[in-house]
């Protein structure tokens, strides 16, 4: 048994964890969320990091949410997908004169039955908790998923 540095991310009953405080100011959001892939890499699974706008300045807040929303999604995708391929994309998009920060998640796993998992009592806890915090944020969430296509989530928030 492997034993737990404290710059690891480890998966505990299918959740990333990250057993060291996560610094922004060194690592970038982008950096903490290509450590929280770790786990699937191990596993074997191919995660891509797409950065097209590295070193954008992202405020704390948005950096937070940006951060685990992913450790969220990629602990959905180690637990549920079985995917072999992982697209993690972070960068800025403009729309008229608005600037904002979004994060989009692909993965080619087995796809899920959105309204299903997202309205369900005992089921879709944490995509529901997501979409309150980047509702509550100004941003906006969409979920896409199929059988054939796999899943794909993009969340969009105002860059402060």
């Amino acid at each position: 048994m492997k034993s737990l540095h404290s710059d690891e991310v480890v998966a505990v009953r299918g959740v990333l964890t990250d057993t060291h405080p996560v610094d922004f100011h060194t690592l970038g959001v982008a950096g903490a969320i290509d450590r929280l892939a770790l786990p699937l890499r191990e596993r074997g699974t191919v995660v891509s990091l797409e950065t097209p706008h590295h070193g954008m300045e992202v405020d704390g807040r948005s950096a937070t949410l940006l951060y685990r929303a992913a450790q969220e999604l990629l602990s959905n995708i180690y637990k549920f997908a079985g995917a072999s391929a992982v697209t993690v994309r972070l960068g800025c998009v403009s729309h008229a004169d608005c600037h904002d920060v979004q994060l989009k998640v692909t993965d080619d796993g087995h796809g899920f039955d959105v309204p299903a998992a997202t309205i369900g009592r005992h089921t879709g806890m944490g995509l529901r908790l997501m979409r309150l915090a980047v509702g509550s944020a100004g941003g906006e969430m969409t979920i896409e998923s199929s059988a054939a296509a796999g899943t794909c989530v993009t969340i969009t928030l105002p860059l402060e």
